[in-house]
């Protein structure tokens, strides 16, 4: 049993169950040894991460998506983002999920972060990167996919976001880079 006063607070696994195997997530149930011997029960969620792309037309606008998200019953105006499929490099994903999403490749590619957005419950990390020297090609949505493309002024996304109108914290963590990047 570790001293109070240590600063070690690693939990130990010792049995871990799976819970549900979806096409996107998996969820599982551990019990734990705490720092203190106590046994506890951890439920999260394993997911393969994902890329967010800040696609710059040019350096006053940014290429966002308008679609429904089901969870919370309505339309969002996010940045283009995709699931890093397993073996997958995050590169590789932001390329493709730009040109399949938004009918866009980029010339200049630069990875801006790693995000854990959900460290509480998921294990899911975030790649942020951004792109520039955007060229239009034929874009390739998903089976089941319906988004609109709409290029936005960066104050305006900004503006969006000040005002609660955007509250998606994957654009909100990606056009704070941006701000940082000027």
């Amino acid at each position: 049993m570790p001293n109070k006063e240590s600063n070690d607070f690693t939990e130990t696994q010792l049995t871990t169950k799976l819970v549900y195997d979806g096409k996107m997530l998996e969820v599982r149930e551990d019990t734990v040894r705490l720092p203190d011997g106590k046994i506890a029960r951890r439920e999260y969620i394993r997911h393969s991460g994902a890329v967010v792309i800040i696609p710059l037309l040019d350096g006053n606008t940014v290429i966002m998506e308008r679609q429904f998200r089901y969870p919370l019953g309505r339309h969002f105006l996010e940045l283009p983002a995709g699931k890093i499929e397993p073996g997958e490099d995050p590169l590789a994903t932001a390329q493709r999920e730009l040109v399949e999403e938004c009918g866009y490749r980029a010339g200049s590619w630069r990875h801006l972060a790693t995000v854990h957005p959900c460290i509480g419950y998921s294990d899911e990390r975030i790649e942020f990167y951004l792109a520039r020297q955007l060229t239009a090609v034929e874009r390739a949505l998903d089976d089941g996919e319906f988004l609109e493309v709409v290029p936005m002024a960066v104050e305006e996304v900004l503006r969006q976001i000040k005002d609660g109108r955007i509250t998606d914290v994957k654009v909100v963590v990606g056009l704070s880079w941006l701000k940082w990047l000027a």
